[in-house]
């Protein structure tokens, strides 16, 4: 019923055929990508409008709430580079959910993945305190990418050999990896210094010769660059090889890919350890970037700031585009780190800047479902269109 409907839009001239209008289908098609474009901005423009009442309920002047945030997070060099530096972690995450979730695979577990990876990033630091520094950085990222990659791939089996939902499996792997922590923060990892009964949960810190290179006098690290260039190499990955093809054939239809020699359950396992492994490499670049050492609160956001979660709204932001993950993943670091400024700016409780920041997630999140009504009702269409062609060639 649906394609005798669109089968009846689609007739264009006085012949009723499409070969009529050529350039009107192909502007409705860049009309409806720019569309496509435009949804989640427009619900990220909704969430703000949100927040603004909220704020002029609170007595706040809403105009200048939020042209604190800009300035915090756009107004100095220093303010670029801490938005930059936030954005990091949220970028390597998303590009790793860009990966499973091209696979059909939903990956909850970043926040683990980063856990795990930045334990083994700061054990093999700890581990080697008078090497040189040019020895140990790269060593210590690759060890933090394979810590993560076996925290997910470990999903991964699971759900390919004993068909478990990695949705639970992936929270509960963030369970323990935040008991590991604690217990190895407290314990064989703990900083000599800091023993006694009022000791902080955190390593010692790493050596000096070990930290990335930064851009004085900002916080900007070489992570952030080391992003961009993985947000590069994950497309060409998953749109330029044969790999990325089988990996996005899975997330279509599996079935239809199993019937054409792929591999389903090996790609599920490979979309987990590449999705585990830019997760805990976001871990590693925390540590050897940021803290230059592992510290925390008991929870998993004490370490990682919730990046392994918001990175998931950072993909879906860019739709799940490697590309499109990187200005949506700065746009997130400039909410981060501009709203601090607002705070001050406008006086309001902190309770609304995480108010604010929910009610981005929950408006992004939810336009995917309006983006797949949208290429729903586009299959449709082409369906009826191809049909139309057949018919007029065969008439």
């Amino acid at each position: 019923m649906h394609l005798q409907t669109y089968k009846k839009r689609v007739t264009f001239g006085s012949r009723g055929g499409l070969r009529d209008r050529p350039q009107t289908l192909m502007n409705v098609r860049w009309l409806e990508r720019l569309l496509d474009f435009a949804v989640p901005l427009i619900a990220a423009g909704l969430a703000l409008a949100l927040g603004a009442v909220m704020l002029s309920l609170l007595g706040a002047n809403p105009l200048e709430g939020y042209a604190a945030l800009f300035r915090g997070a756009f107004g100095s060099t220093n303010a670029l580079a801490d938005t930059a530096v936030r954005a990091t972690p949220l970028l390597l995450v998303g590009l790793g959910i860009c990966v499973a979730f091209r696979a059909n695979v939903i990956n909850i577990g970043g926040e683990g993945q980063m856990i795990m990876g930045a334990l083994a990033a700061t054990a093999f630091g700890l581990a080697l305190p008078s090497a040189p520094g040019w020895f140990v950085v790269p060593l210590a990222l690759v060890v933090g990418a394979v810590g993560g990659a076996v925290w997910g791939g470990l999903v991964g089996w699971f759900k390919a050999r004993f068909g478990v939902s990695e949705i639970l499996s992936t929270v509960m792997m963030n369970v323990i990896a935040v008991q590991l922590m604690n217990f190895l923060l407290r314990g064989p990892l703990i900083d000599a210094e800091q023993m006694g009964a009022a000791a902080i949960p955190q390593t010692a810190r790493l050596s000096r010769a070990f930290d990335l290179p930064r851009f004085v006098p900002t916080q900007l690290h070489l992570g952030a660059f080391i992003a961009l260039v993985l947000a590069v190499l994950v497309y060409i990955l998953l749109w330029r090889t044969s790999f990325g093809y089988q990996l996005r054939s899975v997330g279509l239809n599996r079935f239809a890919a199993r019937y054409g020699g792929i591999q389903t359950a090996r790609m599920v396992v490979w979309s987990l350890l590449l999705s585990g492994a830019l997760c805990g490499l976001a871990g590693a670049v925390q540590v050897y970037g940021v803290g230059h050492r592992m510290v925390t609160d008991g929870t998993a956001s004490g370490f990682t700031g919730s990046a392994g979660f918001n990175g998931i709204v950072a993909a879906l932001f860019g739709q799940l585009h490697p590309l499109g993950t990187v200005p949506a993943s700065f746009f997130f670091g400039a909410l981060l780190v501009g709203a601090s400024s607002m705070q001050r700016a406008v006086q309001v409780p902190a309770a609304l800047i995480t108010t604010l920041n929910g009610l981005i997630v929950i408006f992004v999140v939810s336009s995917t479902y309006v983006r797949q009504k949208r290429v729903q009702r586009r299959a449709l269409r082409q369906a009826a269109e191809a049909k139309v062609k057949v018919t007029e060639v065969t008439a």
